[in-house]
């Protein structure tokens, strides 16, 4: 009986597991945090929103920018201020969101 109730919810689970996985970045930011110690999700940001939009080529697998529904962000890899963010309508001339040279911000 006890067998039959752990098999019915390990059912249930894992399709619920998997559409988290389809729908929202949440289990590709939880590998990412998990993998790499330098990672990490922007205050203004979440797990369940944030998406990396280039990572990093070299040995560690840290996102370089990233964005969500309301700004993008850039890990600047400085102490007191590990990450950049910028609004998503912004009125920067020339802006890519890949390249921070471009980003209209102190």
């Amino acid at each position: 009986m006890q067998l039959r109730l752990i098999h019915g919810w390990m059912i249930a689970l894992i399709p619920a597991v998997l559409l988290l996985g389809v729908l929202t970045p949440v289990l590709s930011n939880s590998l990412l945090l998990l993998m790499e110690r330098h990672n990490r999700i922007p205050a203004e940001s979440s797990i369940w929103s944030f998406e990396p939009t280039l990572i990093n080529q070299g040995s560690s697998s840290y996102w370089l920018y990233g964005e969500d529904r309301h700004y993008y962000f850039y890990f600047s890899y400085a102490e007191d201020q590990p990450y950049r963010l910028i609004a998503r309508n912004n009125p920067c001339l020339g802006f890519d969101r890949h390249d921070v040279g471009t980003w209209c911000i102190p």
